[in-house]
């Protein structure tokens, strides 16, 4: 094994040593090897490359997990002689990439995510030479699918959803087949319903909300109709495709992500609803309602106990490539694995994070210590 050490930056505020490893299989470098290796030396050792070494920890990614990791920050920042992290809500997709496209102080160092990181961004991430990834799972959220208070909550099942914001449903006039989305009420779907029109505002596709959304209500109710269910059988391409592609014909709205936009637009807006994480309907509670899925309304205790039905984990990860050269990550990791922090009465529960279980809790925080990557 061959390794090739940048030269050191230091930069002159905080004395921050900047050590990019390249670790190389085979007697020879391939060509993008070479070109990544040349130019992170001209960077290094230029001017430029010594005034933009970091002396604060860079974190991108969920706006889910945003909230949480900004108390966090804060906290870290107040008991630490640390500056506090900057952190951008881009989404999880949108972390991800840029997370993944390399490693060097113009890259973050921590992405948050409200999905587990994909197989085809694993690969990009080695691609781009990211290959020591630290998983760490913080605890589980509930999507809510919530409205304003000044209009009565609906009682809606998984199938509800699907139907009334799939692309294509099968054809209310029977038979096996599917047609574009017809309706336009939410009567229309169920007749318990109201008649009202179908007007949901959700997350982007870069979204793990989205992501997650997708995989737990929408295929949820699309499980329940019984010849696409079969579908996934004989199909699984047709049957994914089916279940959770979302119409585009108005009924449901791509509002950014930006979750407080959502919740000021149910506010003005008491017909829509709207979709986010649980933390952002339990901090706006004088404000909007959540709506019951499947008889269950998404709460601190029906989240934590698995009993609502569309409930995800959260996670951030960790390039450890840039722990011990970016000042304060191993301490931003015991701040956040702390028991005041994600314990069963930790300031982050209070935030509407759910703990994890204690065993699961130390066990993500020994992964934390340790650094373990991710297999």
């Amino acid at each position: 094994m061959i390794e090739w050490p940048c030269r050191p930056i230091i930069d002159s505020r905080t004395s921050i040593i900047l050590r990019v490893k390249y670790h190389l299989q085979g007697k020879s470098m391939n060509k993008k090897s070479i070109i990544a290796a040349a130019a992170l030396s001209v960077v290094m050792s230029s001017g430029v490359g010594a005034s933009s070494a970091r002396d604060y920890i860079s974190i991108v990614g969920s706006s889910t997990v945003y909230p949480f990791a900004t108390v966090v920050a804060e906290q870290y920042g107040k008991t630490t002689s640390y500056k506090t992290p900057k952190i951008e809500s881009t989404g999880s997709g949108g972390g991800l990439k840029l997370f993944c496209a390399g490693v060097g102080v113009e890259h973050p160092d921590i992405t948050n995510a409200s999905r587990a990181i994909k197989k085809s961004e694993i690969e990009t991430c080695h691609k781009n030479g990211v290959k020591d990834i630290v998983e760490m799972k913080i605890g589980y959220d509930g999507i809510a699918l919530a409205s304003s208070k000044a209009d009565k909550p609906m009682n809606l099942t998984l199938k509800d959803i699907f139907l009334a914001l799939a692309k294509n449903v099968p054809d209310p006039k029977g038979g096996e087949k599917l047609v574009a989305n017809p309706y336009t009420t939410w009567k229309q779907v169920n007749k318990d319903l109201p008649d009202t029109k179908i007007e949901v505002l959700g997350p982007p596709p870069t979204s793990g909300t989205r992501d997650a959304f997708a995989e737990l209500a929408m295929e949820g109710g699309c499980k329940q109709i019984g010849w696409i269910h079969d579908m996934k059988k004989k199909d699984k391409k047709m049957f994914k495709s089916t279940c959770m592609t979302l119409r585009e014909d108005g009924a449901y709205i791509e509002a950014g992500e930006n979750d407080n936009l959502i919740v000021q637009k149910l506010v003005a807006n008491p017909a829509a609803l709207g979709i986010f994480g649980f933390s952002y309907l339990d901090q706006n509670r004088d404000k909007i309602i959540g709506n019951p899925i499947n008889g269950v309304a998404p709460a601190f205790e029906t989240i934590a106990s698995g009993e609502y039905p569309v409930s995800r984990p959260l996670f951030f990860y960790v390039k450890k490539a840039h722990v011990g050269v970016i000042p304060g990550m191993k301490e931003y990791l015991a701040e956040f694995t702390s028991e005041k922090a994600w314990g069963d009465e930790g300031y982050l529960a209070d935030r509407g994070l759910i703990p994890m279980p204690k065993a699961e809790r130390a066990k993500y925080a020994k992964i934390a210590k340790n650094l373990t990557p991710m297999q």
